[in-house]
């Protein structure tokens, strides 16, 4: 007998050892792989947190607006992640700087006329019956799961972005609801407490799906999982769901049947969240206080098809995968459909800037060509000039011939058939590369040729001696050297 129980004992032990080895060679063999759809709707929100956070303080101040110094003093608690002034400016369609008047010691901060219109549709959307009745739902949900019955209201306040909650919650929608919840105080700080179980709403987002109840994988692109890994997932899936409202901690801490609870845990919180996803550490402070953060940490590493993490916008942020499809979030909530109005006002900036950037290169471009016509004018001008000179000088040979006209008459008529016959060979140059202006070169030359003659005849010499023909036989140019 004793030595079937110690049998006995020694096959569950090996049983929960082959257990611990299995989830600690999947864990290892799993790789991270970037899923640009989902990193893209992570990405759509950078800095949205803190325009908000910025708006919602301007527009508490009964003036509508602060002066940045305040501004400055409030960094660390608005998120603003540079320097307050450099943000304020990046977004000129969501902040005004100004400076009041009869001061002008330091600049102001107010919001545009813009934004303003859009806060005034997420009061609309704060004030409406349908977001109460859905604000309340999900706190009470979450103090319903794993019946920790009350959460500190410093764990809510880490949350208040994911949950949708405004500002004043526990003054609003707390009170409003006293069959739900209610605040207690502490010496360790304020709680939010449950006050009647719900099992209407104790019923998680898979078990209201279809029969049976599976998690829904979602691998990224280029993700490759070997044959172990399969092997263990396909194992993992067919153990029973226990509902993430069901206390299980008496599961073992490294067992698959409670990592599948864990998993199921972590894929319900990410559901209450508007945008199912939300802050690492946040997420991970929430786990803390239900004794599952390393389950959690377990359950993120060993199932990349059903979360992921992504590292953008300077922090780590946890997505659960089957809420998206390319990039976009499949239900429809119309809290973050006003948020996303901000991210497109925020971006106005952006657009404008790159058309400005166009503008700005087709002027420079406009002006470039401009130069180049300019320089082309000037050359132009340069050439005329040359020309000018030239003819001034054919001017002053021509009266020097004058003043020689009685001596070596010959070599005179010989010299000007060589000053005739130069430009004539220019003329009759190939043109090259610049042909257009060496035509225009030669037309003007030919216009000079003629002023020069005039020149000549009112000078009063012979014409005869000056009207060279342009082709001479070699039988003329013998005579004219002898003679």
């Amino acid at each position: 007998m004793h030595f079937l129980l110690r049998r006995l004992r020694h096959s569950d032990h090996h049983h929960y050892q082959l257990q611990l080895r299995c989830l600690y060679d999947a864990a290892a063999s799993v790789k991270c792989v970037r899923d640009r759809g989902l990193d893209h709707a992570v990405e759509r929100e950078r800095n949205l947190k803190p325009v908000l956070n910025l708006k919602n303080l301007i527009k508490s101040e009964p003036s509508k607006s602060l002066p940045l110094s305040l501004i400055s003093q409030s960094r660390d608690s608005l998120k603003i992640p540079i320097r307050p002034i450099e943000f304020i400016r990046k977004f000129p369609s969501i902040f005004e700087e100004f400076l009041p008047g009869g001061i002008g010691i330091q600049p102001h901060i107010k919001l545009t006329p813009e934004v303003l219109n859009y806060d005034k549709e997420e009061e609309i959307i704060y004030q409406s019956v349908n977001y109460r009745q859905d604000v309340a739902d999900r706190l009470l949900k979450l103090l319903m799961i794993r019946r920790i019955n009350s959460i500190p209201l410093s764990i809510i306040d880490g949350l208040r972005w994911e949950l949708g909650l405004p500002q004043d919650y526990v003054k609003t929608v707390v009170p409003e609801f006293p069959d739900y919840f209610r605040v207690r105080d502490d010496a360790n700080g304020g709680f939010l407490e449950l006050v009647c179980w719900s099992n209407e709403l104790a019923v998680s987002a898979l078990e209201k799906g279809k029969e049976p109840i599976e998690f829904t994988f979602k691998y990224s692109n280029g993700f490759e999982m070997d044959k172990k890994y399969k092997k263990w997932v396909d194992e993992w899936r067919k153990l029973p769901y226990i509902s993430p409202y069901e206390n299980a901690l008496h599961l073992a801490p490294k067992s698959d049947d409670s990592d599948k609870w864990a998993v199921a845990v972590l894929h319900e919180i990410l559901n209450l969240f508007l945008g199912s996803k939300g802050e690492r550490e946040s997420v991970l402070s929430l786990g803390e206080w239900l004794g599952l953060r390393s389950r959690f940490k377990r359950a993120l590493l060993q199932h990349p098809g059903i979360f992921y993490v992504s590292s953008k916008i300077g922090t780590h942020t946890v997505v659960l995968k089957e809420a998206y499809k390319r990039g976009m979030l499949i239900k429809k909530v119309p809290l973050m459909d006003m948020r996303y109005k901000y991210v497109q006002l925020m971006n106005l900036v952006k657009e404008d800037k790159r058309s400005k950037s166009v503008e700005q290169k087709k002027s420079r471009d406009l002006k470039g060509d401009q130069g180049e016509e300019a320089l082309e004018d000037d050359e132009s001008r340069a050439e005329e000039d040359e020309e000018m000179h030239d003819l001034s000088d054919e001017e002053s040979d021509c009266e020097y011939e004058e003043r020689m006209n009685s001596k070596n008459r010959g070599n005179l008529s010989g010299k000007r058939y060589k000053e005739k016959e130069s430009p004539r060979t220019v003329l009759g140059r190939s043109p090259g590369r610049n042909s257009s202006q060496n035509a225009g070169k030669s037309n003007t030359k030919f216009h000079l040729r003629t002023e020069i003659q005039d020149c000549k005849s009112a000078c009063g010499g012979s014409l005869e001696r000056f009207n060279v023909p342009r082709r001479k036989n070699k039988s003329v140019s013998r005579e004219r050297a002898s003679t």
